[in-house]
C-alpha cells in the first residue's frame, strides 16, 4: 500500500497531471482512499496503546473508576476494528469502483412507485453517512406518486464492493396510505447494480452495433434539465442492453455518460463468461413479485427487516429506511 501510494503521488506531481480532469479525478480518490485507510489503521494502533496505558494505570493505582473508562474505549477500538475487517472483505475485480444503482417499481402500481422512492431515500441516506456522492442520471416520476425508475451515480472508494449485496428484489408489507380502507399492501422494488467502468480495453464497442435515440428530458431533474431532446437513450444491438441518460447539462454529456452506463452493463455481461466471476458481481436478480425478493420490511402487524440470502434481521425497521444498512452488507459480504 506505501508503495501505491507514492507511486501515485508521483504521477500526482508530474506536469499537466490536471490537463485530464477525469483521470486526474480517479487517481486523487484512489489516493485519499489509501490515506483514509492507513490513517484509521494508524489511529487504532494509538487507541490500542492508550488503552493498554490506562489499563497499567489502573493496576497501579487501583483505581476502579477507569474500568468504565477501558471498556468505552474498547468498545469504540471493537467497532473501528469491525469497519476495518468489513473493507477486507472487498476483494473482487471491481470492488473499489463507483456504483451505478437503478431502482423499478414492480408489481403494485402506486404502492411499488411509493416503495420505490422509499428505497431511494434510504440508499441515499446510506450515502450520506459513508460520505459517497450520489449524482442522479435518469429519473421517471411515479403516475400518482413516487418514483416508476431512478438511475443513479454513488461515487466513492468501494461504493459498488458494498452496494453488490443489496443487487435483488426488496418486498415491502405495511398497511397502505393510499388505501381508504387501510388494507395491508405487499409492494416489490428491484435495485440493479454495476460497477462504473470508465476504461476497460477489453471492451469494444462498435458504432455500427448502436442505436442512439435523442428524447426530451423530463421528471424530477431539477434546474439542469433542458427541454429540448438531450436526453440520450442507446441500445446495444448485440445484446440488447439499453441504457439512458437525461440529467447531465447537455446531450453530449448525456451520451458520454451513457456510454460509461453501457461499457459497465458490458463488461458485468462479459465476467459472467467465467462461472465464478458471475457469482462474485451478479447478486441475486430475479422477477419482481411474490417469492423472489432478497429482503422483505415488514411494517405492519410488527416491525421486522430480514434479509432472506442471509437470514440477517432488525426489528428496527425506521432506522433501517433511514440508511442503516451495514449489518445486512456485513452478513452478505461474509457469507460470499
Amino acid at each position: 500500500m506505501d508503495n501505491e501510494r507514492k507511486q501515485l503521488e508521483i504521477e500526482m506531481a508530474q506536469p499537466g497531471f490536471w490537463d485530464d480532469a477525469e483521470k486526474a479525478g480517479r487517481i486523487n480518490q484512489r489516493l485519499k482512499g489509501i490515506e483514509d485507510k492507513q490513517n484509521r489503521m494508524a489511529d487504532m494502533n494509538r487507541r490500542a496503546e492508550d488503552i493498554e496505558t490506562l489499563i497499567e494505570m489502573g493496576d497501579e493505582s487501583e483505581d476502579p473508576t477507569l474500568v468504565d473508562e477501558v471498556a468505552a474505549e474498547l468498545n469504540e477500538l471493537v467497532d473501528l476494528a469491525e469497519k476495518a475487517y468489513l473493507e477486507t472483505l472487498l476483494t473482487g475485480e471491481y470492488d473499489e469502483l463507483n456504483a451505478i444503482l437503478s431502482l423499478h417499481a414492480g408489481a403494485g402500481g402506486t404502492e411499488a412507485q411509493d416503495w420505490t422512492s422509499m428505497l431511494y431515500r434510504m440508499y441515499t441516506r446510506w450515502c450520506e453517512k459513508k460520505g459517497y456522492g450520489v449524482k442522479v442520471l435518469d429519473f421517471l416520476e411515479g403516475d400518482e406518486a413516487g418514483i416508476k425508475a431512478v438511475t443513479f451515480l454513488v461515487e466513492g472508494l468501494n461504493a459498488y464492493g458494498y452496494l453488490k449485496a443489496e443487487k435483488g428484489v426488496h418486498r415491502l408489507v405495511r398497511i397502505s396510505p393510499f388505501d381508504a380502507s387501510a388494507r395491508r399492501h405487499t409492494s416489490f422494488a428491484s435495485l440493479d447494480v454495476m460497477p462504473e467502468i470508465v476504461n476497460d480495453d477489453t471492451i469494444e464497442i462498435k458504432s455500427d452495433d448502436l442505436r442512439i435515440d435523442t428524447y426530451r428530458s423530463s421528471g424530477a431533474g431539477g434546474q439542469h434539465i433542458n427541454k429540448t431532446s438531450s436526453a440520450i437513450r442507446i441500445t446495444h444491438l448485440p445484446t440488447g442492453i439499453v441504457v439512458q441518460c437525461q440529467n447531465e447539462r447537455s446531450q453530449l454529456q448525456n451520451k458520454e455518460t451513457a456510454m460509461r452506463m453501457l461499457r459497465s452493463k458490458l463488461a458485468e455481461v462479459k465476467a459472467r463468461e467465467n462461472e465464478e466471476k458471475m457469482l462474485s458481481i451478479k447478486g441475486e436478480m430475479k422477477k419482481i413479485e411474490w417469492g423472489s425478493q432478497i429482503r422483505s420490511y415488514v411494517f405492519q402487524p410488527y416491525t421486522m427487516v430480514k434479509d432472506h440470502r442471509t437470514g440477517q434481521e432488525n426489528s428496527n425497521v425506521n432506522a433501517v429506511m433511514d440508511g442503516e444498512l451495514d449489518e445486512f452488507i456485513q452478513a452478505y459480504l461474509i457469507k460470499l
